[in-house]
């Protein structure tokens, strides 16, 4: 099976390279500009605080990709999967962060928090719902560290 996405939008912002793995992505202020033909998808968005923003790694290259990988480039723990990472190498590009929003305007919406390049392809957007994005029974794995 073959499946082809296109891109909803674009991401605007000053981060042109990938940044150290130590950047601090919180305070990064982005746009996303969504195509001009499905700026009306958009109306009532404001109405949420937060959205997640599937978007892909267009930079990762895919012979990159390995099924193995340090987490969070931490060796001390070894090695997991690459389903159990938030690895950009996968083997379908795609990504997902929650951010906040802060301004719609036409089909520019202004979000903070978004660890994306300028130029980076939005595949889709969700608002962030409590009840479907959260599970206060939720666990992690011990090598997770507060970004």
């Amino acid at each position: 099976m073959n499946i082809q996405m296109r891109p909803v939008g674009t991401i605007v912002n000053t981060i042109t390279a990938k940044p150290a793995q130590t950047f601090k992505w919180g305070d990064v202020v982005s746009e996303i500009h969504i195509n001009p033909e499905l700026a009306e998808g958009l109306e009532c968005i404001e109405e949420f605080s937060h959205l997640n923003i599937i978007w892909s790694p267009h930079q990762s290259q895919p012979e990159g990709m390995t099924l193995l990988v340090y987490p969070r480039g931490q060796k001390e723990f070894g090695k997991i999967g690459v389903f159990a990472s938030r690895s950009p190498f996968r083997p379908n590009p795609i990504a997902k962060t929650l951010v906040r929003l802060l301004e719609h305007k036409g089909n520019v919406l202004k979000v903070k928090g978004l660890d994306t390049i300028n130029g980076t392809p939005v595949l889709d957007i969700k608002p962030f719902i409590m009840d479907y994005d959260s599970d206060k029974e939720a666990i992690t794995a011990p090598w997770i560290k507060p970004v």
